[in-house]
């Protein structure tokens, strides 16, 4: 479906956009954009302590980085930061350019995931553990959702996933598949904890940020000359659309939501 024009002077209203760093920053409402950022990532690195203390299995890359934390005896958010950073660096070759959210989402998920650490317990009962590990997928589609729709930049792991779909030309879903396969399996062997929220968490995350995105895309106001729009989540009405009839778009935004 078409997206709507605001004006005559070759600008729109547009959904997720692909854009430039500087573009990012010069697409209007920051103020709100950043917030909106800060809260998504704060919500994210939370998440990933509630699951962590339910112990019912992680999510692929956390799975590596309690395996990492096994053997360096570092904090999760510390490993969290390392390794954001460390795959960055595999940006480089397949020429990404980082935004002021990449940058943010490589530092504050981990500091969010230690505060998160530091202040829960793992609990006893096993109602209570599935309770906490269901909230804690919900929680993260929320955060991945203020995030995502912040339009500050992909975080380091969706930006090495749709640099290799780029350079590779193999699908999204395929590179994505490789890229937590392999994480998970690495992440199995150094001692990661892997179980029924490993499952839970690869199925039900596409879908809950596919339904919390479309409240919180900030709409910009972006040149024509900019990238393109990856999906607009709102009909003509004005209604949620679901974002999920937007077909290749829908598949590039599902794929990105758990990484």
């Amino acid at each position: 479906m078409p997206l709507r024009p605001t004006s005559l002077h070759s600008r729109r209203d547009a959904g997720l956009q692909r854009l430039t760093p500087r573009e990012q920053l010069s697409a209007g409402r920051l103020p709100r954009r950043l917030t909106q950022l800060m809260v998504g990532l704060t919500l994210y690195g939370l998440a990933m302590a509630m699951m962590v203390r339910a112990t019912l299995g992680l999510d692929p890359w956390d799975v590596l980085h309690i395996g990492l934390v096994e053997h360096t005896g570092l904090s999760m958010g510390t490993i969290v930061i390392i390794t954001g950073f460390a795959v960055l660096l595999l940006w480089i070759p397949l020429r990404q350019w980082p935004g002021l959210g990449t940058v943010a989402n490589a530092i504050w998920i981990g500091i969010a995931t230690d505060v998160g650490l530091s202040v829960l317990t793992e609990p006893d009962a096993l109602w209570a553990r599935v309770l906490l590990m269901t909230s804690a997928i919900v929680v993260n589609s929320i955060g991945g959702a203020l995030y995502i729709g912040s339009q500050l930049g992909p975080g380091p792991r969706d930006g090495l996933m749709t640099g290799l779909h780029t350079r590779t030309g193999l699908s999204i879903r395929l590179v994505r598949t490789c890229l937590e396969l392999t994480v998970l399996a690495v992440g199995w062997l150094m001692g990661g904890v892997v179980g029924v929220g490993t499952v839970l968490y690869a199925v039900a995350i596409g879908p809950l940020v596919q339904l919390f995105l479309p409240w919180c895309v900030v709409r910009l106001d972006v040149p024509e000359s900019a990238g393109g729009a990856l999906v607009d989540p709102l009909d003509d009405a004005g209604e949620h659309a679901g974002v999920g009839a937007r077909e290749h778009a829908v598949t590039e935004v599902e794929d990105m939501a758990g990484c």
